[in-house]
């Protein structure tokens, strides 16, 4: 059923509508959106078209463009409940901005994405949060040269490789599946220089003692980590505290976060952890345990702050 009544539809496609529309100087289609709904619908999408245009080909307006423009372009798609198929055509490489510093996308780590990559030589953030398969195309060595921070949502060792090797990345975000730990874990030596902050997600990869082992065996130089874990064990206090040996490895650690998905500890029993902990790692002043609450190190005590500021205090033990 047509979403007009009988005396508003056209006896022409809309599809002719819109080149009719698009022949009419910017008075005309003003003045044809107030006839009607039909035209009102037809001409906007064709008057927001001819924004997009002059914006792209006006470098006054271009300059003043903000990722404002992007996000309002997201909420209209998501109102198009009854879309079935959606192609954006992006600019040519050589068209594009290098300008940008830091950038976030949900594409496949293909060859489109790539050659948008090879003409950003700003970038010193990015942020991959598609599903990258392991045959993702390869980014020539002279791209991205002041790469400095490198996070993926769900990746391989091998795109992970593919991104720091050879550029100065020092913060790196990525995950780790079974039976591929220590081959994520070394592609983090591949770095032009050494890598300070880790995130990682763990899909049962390994033991979280033996997870913190290993990152600190080769990569002794951490000041922070942020560890989550996604597994159906279940993490009793004990366990936590056990942790403590595998920190004494970090040199430089100081921010600390540990996240898995099953534990029952009290506020009480975070305390004593982070207390062991940095008893093991005296270089730790912030810890994140499993409750969400932040531990910080205030004159030479582990106070929490939960989310209305009270502090709790859990002196040293001796």
């Amino acid at each position: 059923m047509s979403a007009y009544p009988v005396s508003l539809r056209s006896v022409l496609p809309v599809e002719t509508l819109d080149l009719i529309f698009e022949s009419l100087s910017r008075a005309e289609l003003l003045a044809a959106l107030k006839s009607n709904s039909l035209f009102h619908r037809v001409g906007a999408r064709v008057l927001t078209v001819d924004v997009v245009r002059t914006i792209a080909h006006n470098d006054v307006y271009a300059s003043a463009l903000t990722a404002n423009f992007l996000r309002l372009l997201n909420h209209a798609l998501r109102r198009l409940k009854f879309l079935l198929r959606l192609t954006l055509e992006l600019p040519a490489p050589d068209r594009t901005s290098d300008t940008a510093s830091s950038f976030t996308t949900s594409l496949r780590c293909g060859p489109t994405l790539v050659r948008f990559l090879e003409a950003q030589n700003n970038i010193t953030d990015l942020c991959l949060r598609g599903i990258n398969c392991m045959d993702a195309a390869l980014l020539p060595p002279t791209a991205l040269p002041r790469l400095s921070y490198f996070r993926t949502v769900l990746s391989w060792p091998g795109l992970t490789a593919n991104f720091i090797c050879g550029r100065p990345v020092e913060g790196v975000s990525m995950s780790v599946y079974p039976h591929e730990m220590y081959t994520a874990l070394n592609v983090l030596l591949l770095s032009a220089k050494p890598i300070k902050r880790l995130t990682i997600m763990s899909f049962e990869a390994a033991e979280p003692i033996s997870l913190l082992s290993e990152i600190a065996y080769r990569l002794p130089w951490l000041e922070a980590l942020h560890l989550v874990v996604l597994s159906t064990q279940f993490y009793a206090h004990d366990m936590l505290l056990e942790m403590g040996s595998s920190l004494s490895l970090f040199k430089y650690l100081k921010y600390l976060t540990f996240i898995p998905p099953n534990t029952e500890s009290s506020v009480d029993d975070e305390g004593v952890v982070a207390t062991t902990w940095h008893k093991a790692c005296p270089t730790l002043k912030t810890i994140i345990l499993p409750r969400g609450m932040v531990w910080a190190l205030t004159n030479g005590k582990w106070v929490c702050l939960d989310d209305d500021t009270y502090v709790i205090s859990v002196p040293p033990r001796i």
